[in-house]
């Protein structure tokens, strides 16, 4: 995707530390995670997570005295362009001795300015799917779309340009079980749309997983972390076609193209921003086409083309067959 960059306006706040509550939503994804690797029972539904011990899906994570890091600030994510660094640890999934129906998160955090972290949770359905990665914001505990015995944290850590990034040391889950949701309910299909992709290249660069992107790679972008998947994982995953009826699927291993915060795959209840736009339609798509929020992305940046997906080289030119960008369809398999 070619960007026209333009300088990033970020709030810049003094070295503090934060903490930031959050609950989940739970939604349906492609993938389970073996038993083996659960962490024991919890009665309580109440942990800390322990920095020392992170799953093989972190990417980019120092530990020293429990606190993490980003190791690799000079590592910066491609798809989206922002400039940013981002580390990933990832904790084991936690197994609860009963069904819960919502959770919150607290991560103790300093930042300095330009950077920060976001804890994202997740919950396994009864059929064994994983539901998106959700940012924990908000004081008040979500609830999840069925009861789930497994819960899941990932903390994202960030850091833009010239930023010694964010230090974290501790992250306590604490769970609930209130409400009324309905066990085993069926999964919806997976919805579908069509959008814009662009050719992401990049060939050496890193994405927003710790991906190092190689030749005729194979994998795409969408412009936010809510579906993506950790390094060498397809939990995530997206069915591309094109017009003349060539298809790939393919692991979402990038966050972009132009936005980061941007699920537009999901209605406009669960849409982390731009809730006013409809269902399945991109934000840069919007603002390239009819002006939307100025004809801008999330960063200030004036949208360039109407990109709802990157794709690596090796889906856009031998999977799909393309040799320019152009309008797909995409079934965003985990919902």
């Amino acid at each position: 995707m070619v960007l026209h960059a333009k300088k990033l306006t970020r709030k810049r706040t003094a070295l503090r530390s934060v903490s930031v509550c959050a609950g989940l939503v739970l939604a349906v994804v492609a993938a389970s995670v073996p038993a083996a690797t659960a962490q024991p029972n919890s009665s309580q539904g109440s942990w800390s997570s322990d920095f020392s011990v992170l799953e093989a899906g972190s990417s980019h994570i120092s530990v020293a005295s429990g606190v993490a890091t980003i190791s690799e600030l000079t590592a910066t994510t491609a798809s989206s362009r922002s400039g940013s660094s981002v580390g990933i640890a990832l904790f084991a999934p936690r197994r609860l001795s009963a069904p819960v129906t919502g959770a919150t998160a607290m991560v103790d955090v300093s930042a300095a300015r330009d950077s920060g972290a976001a804890v994202d949770v997740r919950g396994r359905r009864a059929d064994g799917t994983w539901g998106e990665w959700i940012e924990a914001s908000g004081q008040v505990p979500a609830t999840f779309t069925e009861p789930t015995s497994l819960v899941q944290t990932r903390v994202f850590l960030t850091a833009e340009r010239g930023s010694p990034g964010p230090a974290v040391r501790n992250v306590r889950v604490n769970t609930s079980t209130s409400g009324n949701a309905a066990v085993g309910q069926a999964a919806p299909s997976a919805v579908t749309y069509r959008v814009f992709a662009t050719r992401e290249g990049l060939v050496g660069g890193t994405t927003a997983n710790g991906h190092v992107i190689a030749p005729r790679d194979h994998f795409v972008a969408l412009p936010s972390r809510r579906g993506l998947s950790a390094n060498g994982s397809r939990t995530y995953s997206v069915r591309v076609c094109t017009p003349g009826g060539r298809c790939e699927t393919a692991p979402v291993w990038d966050v972009g193209p132009w936005n980061t915060t941007d699920d537009y795959w999901n209605p406009s209840v669960t849409r982390q921003s731009w809730k006013n736009l409809p269902q399945g339609q991109p934000e840069a798509q919007a603002a390239y086409q009819n002006g939307f929020n100025g004809g801008r992305d999330e960063f200030g940046r004036t949208v360039a083309n109407p990109a709802g997906i990157d794709l690596a080289d090796g889906t856009f030119y031998d999977g799909l067959g393309l040799r320019d960008n152009a309008f797909v369809t995409v079934t965003y398999l985990w919902t």
